[in-house]
């Protein structure tokens, strides 16, 4: 008899150390997939990574050792469902989190987001955004740091979304047109240098805004799925734009890809900031539907809430209709000229976006299938983005991400 090891069953009977030394590599990927809810059971997780059961379970096993994810042993079987039940695996409630901080044209927030892209904790709000961004962060960045104090929380680091392309590899805010801070404000080390100053602990990053609610969108929302996730969006002030390219986010050369705010969609229209005319920037954002609509702003909450309230419950009004469909057409033809370059399987639109889109999603649809090669031959699927507070799940998903790359590096 050969005194050979079968080699069916020789990965099974090594030692579970052996197991784990060989599953180390794993355990990013492993930790990936249950935090992007790809894998919600050790069997799933064991097929993923084409690896043994046995080694998949001492993956498991060390991510839960390491407090971040929970295995569930005594799991019931699916009606239905027949063999031995798989073990359920799940993000630990009570694990490690992410500090996020977002700041826009009409205040600030922070919070803490763990792994799945659940928001732990929120501070309340602040609606006025100082014109030294050193203050913002620093106000930012201390209710954070509370936030952490009264829950306990360990943090693995920080993220920062803004309303502004933000340049690479030294993370300056090129463009906060709808802040008064300056053009260029190093806006990431600004935020390090805050989150250092709080005691905290962790890398800190900083990106766009949109960027940032596109890949919390493909994670965890209505993006998940997509190879070619087109994301376009309106928050308080201005349109931005997101790709994620087979899984990661496209940002071009420098960080400064799909600026769509500029795209000119109507070429007689308003001045914008940028100095053409007629962009989406100005002419499909929260301001342009209310004087679009004869509406005089109001002071007492932000543009995007008055804009969304007025479609909602004003949208019989003939002023209210005429000037949503004259949005949603600059809009649709935007879209349309952004699937004739980029070909996405999938486009989700936020803010403003996502409450024209409800308003009537068949003019939008028709739009954009009209005015484009490829929506003519079948349609892209146009989709609202689903996540509350997109942008800061995504701001924690850069904070998150060197976990998710080598899980005891990060956590050492």
């Amino acid at each position: 008899m050969s005194g050979k090891a079968d080699p069916r069953t020789a990965g099974e009977r090594t030692t579970p150390r052996a197991r784990l030394d060989r599953g180390r590599g794993a355990l990013g990927p492993a930790l990936e997939l249950v935090h992007t809810g790809r894998a919600p059971t050790r069997a799933v997780l064991t097929a993923e990574l084409g690896v043994t059961r046995a080694t998949a379970g001492a993956v498991a096993a060390e991510l839960e050792a390491l407090g971040l994810i929970r295995v569930d042993a005594r799991p019931g079987a699916a009606a239905g469902s027949q063999g031995r039940p798989s073990h359920r695996l799940e993000v630990a409630e009570d694990g490690p989190v992410a500090l996020a901080a977002q700041v826009h044209a009409d205040g600030f927030r922070a919070a803490l987001v763990g792994l799945g892209g659940r928001i732990v904790a929120t501070a309340p709000g602040c609606e006025t955004v100082d014109a030294d961004p050193a203050k913002v962060l620093g106000s930012v960045v201390e209710a954070g740091a509370e936030l952490l104090r009264t829950t306990g929380r360990r943090c693995v680091g920080a993220g920062l979304a803004v309303p502004s392309a933000v340049a690479e590899p030294d993370g300056l805010a090129l463009n906060p047109l709808h802040l008064a801070w300056p053009v260029g404000a190093p806006v990431r080390r600004i935020f390090a240098e805050c989150v250092r100053a709080a005691g905290l602990t962790g890398p800190a990053f900083a990106g766009n805004d949109v960027n940032l609610a596109a890949l919390a969108e493909h994670r965890h929302g209505a993006g998940r799925g997509a190879r070619d996730l087109l994301c376009v969006a309106t928050g308080h002030r201005g349109v931005g734009g997101a790709l994620v390219l087979d899984g990661r986010l496209h940002t071009g050369s420098s960080g400064l890809a799909l600026e769509v705010g500029h795209l000119t969609v109507n070429p007689e229209g308003r001045p914008c900031h940028c100095g053409s005319r007629g962009c989406l920037d100005v002419e499909a954002d929260p301001l342009a539907l209310l004087v679009e609509a004869g509406r005089e702003p109001g002071p007492e909450v932000s543009l995007l809430q008055q804009a969304n309230d007025l479609l909602r419950t004003q949208y019989d009004d003939p002023a209210v209709r005429t000037a949503a469909e004259a949005l949603i057409d600059r809009l649709g033809l935007g879209l349309a000229g952004l699937v004739n370059i980029l070909n996405p399987d999938r486009i989700i639109l936020g803010g403003l976006h996502r409450t024209l889109l409800d308003a009537d999603p068949g003019r939008l649809r028709a739009v954009v299938a009209d005015r484009s090669l490829w929506g003519q031959s079948g349609g892209v699927p146009i989709l609202a983005c689903t996540l509350d507070h997109n942008s800061l799940v995504g701001a924690a998903e850069l904070a998150w991400q060197p976990v998710l790359d080598d899980p005891l590096a990060a956590l050492r």
